[in-house]
Parts: C-alpha cells; sequence; structure tokens
C-alpha cells in the first residue's frame, strides 16, 4: 500500500504546489499558470489553474502548524475575474507571510493576485496586462450590464490599490489606454514599469523572492 504522504505530496506537484523544506523553514510554493478555471471548464489541451483546487489548499497552508510561510509563483494570462478575485482575497487575508513572483507573465486578473501577498517580485523580462473587464458569449447591451462590469472594475481597482503602493488614477489610466494594444484597450507594462507605478514592490528573481520570504519568516 503506498505511503499516504508520498501520495498527497504526488498530488500536490500534479497540481503546481510542492514544498521546500530546511533547517530554518519550511515552504510551501504554489505555481497559478495558463488560464484560472472558474465556473465553466475550460477546453482540452489549455492550461489551467482551478480554482476549486487553490481555495482548499490556501486553506491547509494557513492551518498547517509545519508550513511557515507561501509562495507562489505567477505565469497567468488571467481567466473567471471573480474566481482570480477569490484566490487573490484568500492569499490576502493569510497571516503567514507570503510572496509572490511574477514570471513571464501576470496578465489581467494576474495583476491582483500578485499584488495580494505581503511582497511582490517581478522579474525583468515578465509583463503584466491590464485592461478594463471583459465578457465571452452573449452579452444583453442594457444599462445594468455595463454598471456590472463597472462595479467589478471597480472592486479590481480597489483590490489592486488596497494592496500595492499604486493610485487609482494610475491603474484606471493604463487599463483605459486606447493606443497599447492592437484591436483593444489597455496597457502592457514589463517588470521595471510595474515597480515604477507602484504595482509591484521590487524588481527580482527566485532568489530575492525566496530571501524576502525568509525574512519574514
Amino acid at each position: 500500500m503506498p505511503n499516504e504522504n508520498n501520495q498527497n505530496n504526488e498530488n500536490k506537484e500534479l497540481d503546481g504546489a510542492i514544498i521546500t523544506e530546511n533547517k530554518n523553514s519550511r515552504i510551501h510554493c504554489l505555481s497559478i499558470i495558463g488560464q484560472i478555471e472558474g465556473h465553466y471548464m475550460l477546453g482540452d489541451g489549455q492550461k489551467a489553474t482551478k480554482y476549486e483546487h487553490i481555495i482548499p489548499l490556501l486553506v491547509s497552508i494557513e492551518e498547517d502548524d509545519e508550513i511557515d510561510g507561501l509562495l507562489m509563483i505567477l505565469n497567468t494570462m488571467g481567466g473567471d475575474v471573480e474566481a482570480g478575485l477569490a484566490i487573490a482575497e484568500m492569499v490576502a487575508s493569510m497571516s503567514k507571510p507570503t510572496v509572490s513572483l511574477v514570471l513571464g507573465g501576470g496578465h489581467s486578473i494576474g495583476v491582483p493576485l500578485a499584488t495580494s501577498a505581503k511582497r511582490s517580485f517581478i522579474v525583468p523580462s515578465a509583463t503584466m496586462t491590464l485592461h478594463p473587464v471583459r465578457i465571452n458569449g452573449l452579452v444583453v447591451g442594457v444599462p445594468q450590464t455595463f454598471r456590472y462590469f463597472e462595479e467589478m472594475q471597480k472592486r479590481i481597482i480597489k483590490f489592486i490599490c488596497d494592496h500595492s503602493r499604486a493610485s487609482e488614477q494610475k491603474v484606471r489610466e493604463l487599463m483605459m489606454r486606447p493606443d497599447e494594444i492592437a484591436t483593444d484597450v489597455g496597457s502592457i507594462i514589463d517588470g521595471d514599469e510595474a515597480v515604477s507605478y507602484g504595482i509591484i514592490d521590487s524588481v527580482g528573481g527566485l532568489s530575492d523572492a525566496m530571501k524576502a520570504l525568509k525574512e519574514m519568516i
């Protein structure tokens, strides 16, 4: 019969999570990649982070006395807005030390996810895309629909500003730029720009993120 701990570790690796350990600390590393899958399943062949897996995992990290901190690695194109914001709220409300590291991309709802940790890092080559809330499929063009979009966008902007040094005016300006993205509205910013706008705390890589997390622990 397989060892239960080994089986649990195998399950965590399949979900993009692993625990690292040294003599001073035990850190849970969680990767959020591809699209964040919410209420509807994505098609075959698409990389997805399933929020129904992440939410209970965050609860277990918070309650596990043997886990000292969380390192969240992001390379996501965004995805379901409500699911992504739910994960971000969970990370932001954790009492344990948390650090995020953006590799490759932290786009769309990946922006509030990156800011949800107590310290955030981004590598110089990574990019982040900020744009207004949008939805796929049939949209009923009535005032209530547009009001819903605006209220959702306000929630996202408020979350980003509450958990970073960015101003509401700057975040809204970046979201609404008409000349940055072809056939779309918004901005694509690199690592240095993300830090200069106050969205991310520091430019740095894995060693910087780990050092900050260990100092917090």
